[in-house]
């Protein structure tokens, strides 16, 4: 294959694609149309549902350069195709969009395009010649002025497509491409194609399409600050580049949803069915099909308008935005903002419609529809630090710049700005581009669920055809035996294929998840995605944060332990008593609280300090400028005791000013503070944030020496605990510094001031529910960004970790200049509030954990960084760490998700539970992400719920296995349905009968749908059992009660047929060349009396309870149809005069009046079947012995599941870990004694 035919797009992405060209073959085509004719059509409607199919038979594989098509193929191995479409453009749009390389340009781009890095860059085809744009190009069309000059970017930007409908594309077309191909080369063309609403563009010196980004990759941070506004031309170039800022969920009219789900395979079956049905004279059975499913298709129309009207309404958001055009300010509709624009964010706030990063002005914005977060966050501008020579130039990316960043349909409640300065934004990602576009992608295009079960029930429709093969072929051998007529062969023959494939199966397993949906929706957990509550089903694993979803949102100020002359003072409990200082200062200022409508908001952990400090906030007002500059925030004293008497114009209230406010970050572990006293000569920073972190940047000097002892003494007993630093800056350092200053110059040589001591309390019911979940035998694991210490002890104390349980800690360090990397193991100190810090050296502690150790399973505790370190640089160890690993700690957002990932890799079902906005990417990652939010609407995670604790986890559990377990059910009951119906028309066949009209509608619709409804009503029982539920048809236990209740059903229906012809009384069907006159008959009646039966029994037998599900008795409309139904069936058996209803509508020639006897042996017969039935479901499928008799048939190797063969290694090697020692990537163990790790 020619390397340029095949490329893979979003190399080491999740949207990672190989994209493969095609173009029309002549020859195919043709012979393809001829099939068409042939088939009348058929295969037209094939390649419909199957658009791959049609490539592959009307197209030849080609250069992509000359592809007409693309076949798209993600990581789940589904297929997709797209068109490639041509869209002339100006020649100045295309230059706008070759932008200078940069000497670091993005790694998937280097690797795609395969060149010398340096001279990467964006091409695209012109008229004769390819225009190439390198570093030393500076008259490019980027950032412009104010005056709508262009202005050097300073590196190169790749763009992205906002998705939206050009009316002038063209799609290319194969007939006319070889005509064309020279006129393209004459005008200046845009080539590309759309996925999942982005763009990939075609890239000529790479010889690949593109992934098409706007400023959000390798733009650097200063660049950003260059812009200054487009003029009409230049806005219009970018228009026609990345479309209009909409993220437009279409709504389809009635009439295309109709053409759609007409032509699902579903309803074209039933169709064919019915018109087969009438050719067969069953006018009134057809016509009652019919008209259910007019009725099943206006519902479904009617809910997935519904749905998509929703979701339209949830997204859709158009507005008024202020923009740099021209030079001035102008109001603009957002839907024309395009990547590059200057935006002003109104003072009282707004509503997002684009990604910006801020520039100029802080505001407060609520995330809360994004990523379930709903303490308002505090933006503040983009930081621009110089270039320094010799090193790359820092770049803008959303993720780590989130703090900087206004995304797409988040709030911003309230902006600071400084004087008449007004706050603003430079438009980075606009459309389907954002991270609300983003969001909205994912719920349009989910991931495969990659559930067993809806793949397996395919393959069992498959078997079941291949049984209607056969039938067909035993029909005609009879009918042509019995001399019947072509047509009748024909039909029957037909009839064989809807008897045996139950077209309604796909819709009746869906009945379990839409009942669990509305429980779910009752108990205040929403699901955007019905698919995930199956698999909720099996999960063997649930990951949660800590703050919030394990313990208490709100913490409380349990002390301060303030540090002087380099010694901790005595824990102070009032920490409103402590004296005016640089530790009460950095209490008050180091915060991100903001009042709103007068109420104080923000972050629970600020709130909690600030209250402590007895201190008041106001926001500025007309006088801002007390304090030579312009300021958003004073804080000062309530009591009027504390003055400032050092003024020149006398006593002056004590206020500090906050200057500039650098917020805390998941990934630096810390929050920044500039401030000014009123009157001082001198700014101070103030600092706040993970000790360890705190300590590493402050002056070693200050730090005193039981550092580590003190922490370590208060995080094992629970608490969290949070370090204050303080620097004074010189007095030449003024308010336009402190604007310009980048955050790495004040956050260092800070002065240690002491510690914060957080009481994070659990929530009243985590304990419970963890216990629920390890009895279930459930791991529950945490992943946290607080200290090691503080999650070890959160975990014993909810039971995550048993008190006595040992935890080993690894400590991964990365190479240094003459180390190797290596892993330091050691164990955890036992926590004991009771006493003092109990060091690890502890003797006594030391024996009995080593003793234990040996019969024992153990824990792993890790930090970030010692993960990060490990993956890179101990991969085969990462298996046998996740495998025991219940504690993480000091985790970033990447982190959590990089940990669901490898524990998937496992073979874990994966749930993960959590609160924040750092839990989106694990929340997407894995197989059930259930968010603590109180948004309804939210779409950061499969299930919201509304109750903010760790309860509505075992639910949706719960939930899950009872949706699968009714799954199963319907499945086996829709299965065995097409089996009994089968068995019946193969015996009546044979003495050229068939069941009558009425008789099929009895069966079908009143019998089978009813029982298929409401079957699955039976909810969820209340506990969880240790065993779960199987995830696939092709397990032992169900295949067995598969076969086994259908060569019952079978043999029962053979031997009341045999035994028919052995009674006295019996005489045999004459056939007759009128069908109808061949169905009333005894051997019909018979036939038609058991099936009847065994179709109620089964539904009865498959609706097992305990211990997944209530019992069948708790299902109060299943159990009154069941009565009803098997009152009537017995009726028609037993009956002893003949009742015309029966004889003349449902074609049933009664048994009981000529022989009350052979009525008795039926009945028998039909007891037998249903014992069978509920004693094998019951009490034979569950049984342990049954499994062991099935194991050695399987000829199963070994686990499928990894996790099961990384425990067994685990277990069988009692030597590793090697706590105590230090080991290298290289195996080397280096003995170290356990005091010294």
């Amino acid at each position: 294959m020619q390397k340029s035919q095949e490329n893979i797009l979003n190399h080491g992405t999740e949207d990672e694609l190989v994209c493969t060209g095609y173009r029309r073959s002549i020859p195919k085509t043709i012979l393809c149309a001829f099939l068409t004719i042939i088939t009348v059509g058929a295969l037209q409607l094939v390649f419909y549902w199957k658009p791959e199919w049609r490539l592959w038979c009307t197209s030849s594989k080609c250069a992509l350069k000359r592809a007409t098509k693309v076949l798209l193929q993600d990581q789940y191995k589904v297929l997709c195709v797209a068109g490639i479409k041509a869209r002339p453009l100006s020649a100045a749009a295309i230059e706008s969009l070759h932008i200078n390389s940069t000497p670091t340009p993005m790694t998937s781009l280097v690797q795609e395009c395969d060149q010398d890095p340096n001279q990467v860059s964006v091409f695209y085809s012109t008229s004769t010649e390819r225009h190439k744009y390198t570093s030393e190009s500076t008259d490019i069309a980027a950032p412009v002025t104010e005056g709508g000059d262009d202005v050097n970017n300073g590196g190169r930007h790749s763009h992205l497509w906002s998705y939206s409908s050009m009316d002038s594309d063209e799609e290319i077309d194969d007939t006319k491409a070889l005509i064309n191909i020279k006129k393209t080369e004459t005008r200046n063309s845009f080539r590309y194609f759309e996925h999942h609403k982005l763009l990939y563009y075609w890239n000529e010196p790479c010889d690949s399409y593109l992934r098409l980004y706007a400023l959000e990759e390798n733009t650097p941070c200063s660049s950003i600050y260059s812009y200054r506004g487009f003029n009409s031309d230049q806005k219009q170039q970018r228009q026609d580049i990345y479309g209009r800022n909409v993220i437009d969920v279409e709504v389809p009219s009635y009439l295309m949803l109709f053409v759609k789900e007409i032509l699902n395979p579903f309803y074209i079956f039933q169709i064919f069915s019915i018109i087969l049905w009438i050719m067969e004279n069953y006018f009134v059975y057809g016509g009652c099909i019919g008209v259910i499913i007019i009725i099943s298709l206006s519902v479904s129309l009617y809910e997935t308008k519904r749905q998509s009207i929703v979701l339209h309404d949830m997204v859709a958001h158009e507005s008024t935005v202020t923009v740099c055009r021209n030079g001035t300010e102008e109001e603009i509709n957002s839907g024309d903002v395009v990547p590059g624009d200057l935006i002003y964010i109104p003072p009282h706030g707004c509503i997002m419609s684009c990604d910006a990063a801020l520039i100029g002005g802080n505001c407060i914005v609520n995330e809360s529809m994004l990523t379930g977060e709903s303490v308002p966050v505090t933006k503040t501008p983009l930081p621009s630090p110089p270039s320094t020579e010799g090193e790359p130039p820092q770049y803008y990316s959303p993720e780590n710049h989130k703090r900087h960043t206004l995304f797409c349909g988040t709030k911003v409640i309230q902006t600071r700005y400084y004087g008449s300065e007004k706050v603003k934004a430079v438009v980075v990602r606009t459309g389907f581009s954002t991270m609300k576009g983003d969001l909205v992608r994912s719920i349009l295009f989910p991931k495969p669920v990659g559930f067993k079960l809806y793949s397996d029930s395919m393959k069992f429709i498959g078997i079941l055809a291949i049984l209607a093969s056969i039938g067909i072929i035993y029909s005609v051998v009879v009918l042509v035996m019995k001399g019947a007529r072509i047509s009748d062969i024909v039909y029957k023959a037909l009839d064989i294929i809807t008897v045996a494939v139950p077209p309604s199966l796909p819709a009746a397993m869906t009945v379990g998840t839409v009942y669990a949906q509305q429980r779910l929706k009752k108990g205040k957990v929403f699901c955007i995605s019905p698919q995930r509550i199956n698999i909720c089903g099996k999960l063997k694993l649930v990951c949660f944060d800590k703050t919030g979803t394990l313990t208490e949102d709100s913490l409380d100020l349990w002390g301060v332990v303030p540090l002087l002359d380099r010694i901790f003072q005595p824990v102070v409990q009032a920490a409103s008593t402590l004296p005016r200082g640089p530790f009460l200062a950095a209490m008050a200022t180091c915060h991100s609280l903001t009042r709103i409508d007068g109420e104080l908001v923000g972050d629970p952990l600020d709130l909690k300090m600030f209250e402590a400090t007895d201190w008041e906030l106001e926001e500025p007002g007309p006088d801002t400028s007390r304090f030579d500059s312009l300021i958003p925030t004073v804080v000062k004293p309530k009591t009027n005791d504390t003055l400032y008497a050092a003024s020149a114009e006398g006593e002056e209230e004590f206020e500090i000013g906050v200057v500039r406010q650098f917020p805390f970050t998941s990934s630096l572990q810390r929050m920044c503070v500039i401030t000014r006293t009123m009157g001082a000569k001198h700014m101070d920073v103030y600092v706040k944030g993970a000790p360890e972190m705190i300590a590493s940047l402050s002056d070693p000097k200050t730090l005193p020496e039981d550092f580590q002892e003190v922490l370590q003494n208060y995080t094992q007993q629970g608490f969290r605990v949070l370090a204050l630093a303080w620097r004074q800056m010189d007095p030449n350092f003024s308010w336009h510094h402190s604007q310009k200053i980048q955050r790495a110059e004040v956050e260092c040589n800070l002065t240690f001031l002491g510690l914060l001591i957080m009481q994070n309390a659990l929530k009243p019911v985590t304990t419970e529910i963890i216990k629920q979940l390890n009895d279930a035998n459930i791991r529950t694991v945490m992943v946290t960004g607080d200290n090691m210490l503080t999650a070890i002890s959160v975990a014993r104390d909810c039971g995550m970790v048993g008190r006595r349980s040992k935890v080993i800690v690894i400590n991964a360090h990365p190479p240094q200049a003459d180390l190797p990397a290596r892993i330091e193991w050691s164990y955890d100190t036992m926590p004991d509030r009771n006493s003092e810090c109990l060091s690890s050296n502890s003797e006594s502690y030391q024996e009995d954990i080593a003793v234990g150790l040996e019969h024992e399973k153990y824990h792993f505790a890790v930090a970030g960084k010692s993960f990060a370190v490990l993956k890179s640089h101990f991969p085969d160890l990462m298996d046998k760490i996740v495998q025991r690993g219940t504690v993480y700690a000091r985790m970033s957002p990447d982190q959590k998700t990089q940990l669901v990932e490898a524990l998937q890799s496992l073979g874990y079902c994966v749930g993960m539970c959590g609160d924040g906005a750092n839990d989106c990417g694990a929340l997407k990652m894995a197989h059930a992400g259930i968010s603590l939010s109180e948004a309804e609407a939210s779409v950061a995670s499969p299930f919201t719920s509304m109750v903010p604790d760790i309860s509505c986890v075992p639910n949706v559990i719960r939930e899950g296995r009872a949706a699968l377990m009714t799954s199963f059910g319907v499945f086996k009951y829709m299965a065995l349905y097409s089996v009994i119906q089968f068995t019946s028309v193969m015996l009546l066949y044979w003495i050229d009968s068939n069941l009558g009209d009425w008789q099929f509608l009895y069966v079908d619709l009143v019998i089978t749908t009813t029982v298929a409804v409401l079957m699955g009503r039976n909810e969820a029982y209340p506990k969880l059992v240790k065993q779960r539920p199987p995830g696939s048809i092709t397990n032992p236990t169900i295949l067995v009660s598969i076969l086994s209740e259908i060569l019952v059903v079978a043999a029962v229906q053979t031997t009341g047929y045999f035994l028919l012809l052995t009674q006295p009384w019996f005489t045999p069907l004459t056939p007759s060349h009128d069908p109808d006159d061949n169905i009333l008959c005894y051997e019909n009646s018979v036939i038609f009396l058991i099936s009847s039966f065994q179709y109620i029994m089964l539904a009865a037998a498959f609706s097992k309870g305990k211990p997944y599900r209530l019992p069948i008795w708790t299902n109060v409309l299943f159990l009154i149809a069941l009565i009803v139904l098997v009152s009537t069936t017995v009726v028609m058996l037993f009956l002893p005069v003949e009742w015309s209803i029966f004889t003349n509508f449902l074609q049933l020639k009664q048994i009981a009046p000529v022989s009350l006897q052979f009525t008795l042996v039926i009945a028998a017969l039909v007891l037998f079947n249903a014992l069978f039935a509920f004693i094998m479901e019951t009490c034979v499928v569950d049984l342990p012995a049954l499994k062991r008799v099935i194991r050695p048939l399987r000829c199963k190797k070994g686990p499928k599941n990894r996790y099961k063969l990384v425990e067994a290694d685990l277990t069988n090697d009692p030597s590793w870990p090697p706590v105590g020692h230090t080991s290298s990537p290289h195996n080397k163990i280096f003995n170290v004694s356990i005091n010294s790790v």
